[in-house]
């Protein structure tokens, strides 16, 4: 399959009773994705809890993930920010060998305008070595990259490839689906919306759940791509509980239970984060029992 196109995860970031990271079964999850046919890995995004760790944790997450994928997937690494010269600096300067491509996130908290938004990816684009994703989630950035702004980035800037559309609106991705260079890829960034996304002519998702159902997420998403509707629907309405119980207290609090139920990572998140709560954890674990 082309590279981006499927089922790319979110890697959580586990941790520890001490809260250092787990980097064993950081492995054991990795191995995990590949063995259930996911397509590509995302590395350090929010799900990976990134704002809570030192640079020298995000070595340590970047090489253990290398190693334990030993080339067989596309590696995504996320590096964006709300200082443009800041990211753009990082950029040129990481050390950015085994990975395919970037996830920049539009820039949080400023609140720029649709023009400011367009000369930060402007100066990414000018930066990056490899392929830029642009990863837009207005619930977490407070501003939103609207349609004819993706289209503007996209048809500018050769190495934008695509965009991670989490705004879990699909009107809006629709009309980005149909602005949009033909090559360049519509990605969801919402598990529930992605098999609608995907027919409308979107290119898959970059997911959460998909790390914890990853053959059932993925069969789904490769169904929807295939147009076998039917069979694609069969699976989102068995997958669909879990992504309402993963989101309802944030992420990753939720995909972090469901792992830990299914005995693969420990129940534990960095501050201000805290694990899912009791009533929670416990509709998560009778949904793996009963899934």
């Amino acid at each position: 399959m082309e590279a981006f196109v499927g089922t790319g995860v979110a890697l959580i970031t586990p941790f520890k009773e001490d809260l250092s990271v787990d980097t064993d079964a950081l492995a054991n999850l990795v191995k995990d994705q590949i063995e259930n046919a996911i397509e590509y890995l995302v590395v350090l995004g929010t799900t990976a809890e990134s704002a809570t760790l030192t640079q020298d944790e995000k070595e340590l997450i970047k090489e253990t993930i290398k190693k334990a994928n030993a080339g067989r997937l596309p590696l995504v690494l996320g590096i964006g920010g709300n200082n443009t010269v800041a990211v753009a600096e990082e950029l040129k300067t990481s050390n950015l060998d085994g990975f395919d491509a970037i996830l920049s996130v539009s820039p949080y908290y400023n609140k720029p305008t649709q023009e400011g938004i367009y000369r930060h990816f402007k100066a990414v684009s000018e930066a990056s070595p490899l392929p830029v994703i642009l990863y837009n989630v207005p619930g977490r950035t407070s501003s939103n990259v609207l349609p004819e702004t993706v289209n503007r980035i996209a048809r500018d800037f050769d190495n934008i490839i695509g965009v991670k559309e989490a705004a879990g609106d699909i009107v809006q991705a629709m009309k980005i689906i149909s602005l949009v260079p033909e090559d360049f890829k519509v990605i969801s960034g919402d598990d529930m919306i992605t098999l609608p996304m995907t027919l409308a002519g979107g290119k898959g998702v970059i997911s959460v759940i998909g790390q914890g159902l990853p053959k059932e997420f993925s069969d789904m998403v490769r169904a929807g791509l295939d147009g076998k509707v039917a069979e694609a629907y069969r699976l989102h309405y068995k997958i669909a509980p879990s992504i309402d119980l993963i989101f309802a207290e944030g992420n990753p609090a939720g995909i972090k239970a469901l792992l830990a139920k299914k005995g693969m990572v420990a129940n534990y998140l960095r501050l201000p984060l805290v694990e899912a709560s009791e009533n929670l954890t416990s509709r998560i674990n009778s949904f793996v029992e009963s899934f």
